[in-house]
């Protein structure tokens, strides 16, 4: 579980650091460099899969919401929503995980494959997230996203 909400975790972050550049940021700016923070929770889990809910502390705060699936012990596939105001971004994602007593660490590559409203016409591949999972505080994630998206 540590390791899925990892993975969620990092494509949280990741979704969560696109969304820094505002809709009229993204239209004037056909590339943005990004770099936020993300703090998840989970909300249910349901055999290999958790699904997370979180907030991003950055520019354009939003709802995440993140379906994380153990795919083997060392690696996690993750699907990311975000909803803001203007639009939706959606993403997918893998990672590596490392578990050392009640936390876990990750670390994996995103890309953002669809938006909605403002955010239609956004993409990005090869964003970098990492991330820590605290297994002692039912599996909150806090994930750090960084890389370039296009719109």
């Amino acid at each position: 579980m540590a390791r899925r909400a990892s993975a969620l975790g990092a494509l949280l972050a990741l979704t969560l650091l696109y969304t820094v550049g505002s809709p009229a940021s993204l239209a004037a700016a056909r590339t943005v460099s990004l770099s936020e923070t993300g703090h998840l929770h989970l909300t249910s889990k349901h055999n290999f899969t958790l699904n997370e809910q979180g907030s991003a502390s950055g520019t354009a705060p939003g709802t995440i919401y993140v379906h994380l699936t153990a795919v083997s012990s060392s690696r996690v596939v993750a699907e990311v929503n975000i909803y803001l105001h203007g639009g939706s971004l959606s993403g997918r994602g893998t990672a590596s995980y490392h578990r050392s007593g009640a936390t876990a660490s990750f670390s994996g590559l995103l890309s953002i494959g669809r938006g909605t409203g403002s955010y239609a016409r956004a993409h990005g591949s090869g964003l970098s997230f990492s991330g820590t999972i605290a297994e002692s505080h039912d599996d909150a994630i806090t994930v750090h996203v960084s890389g370039r998206v296009s719109g």
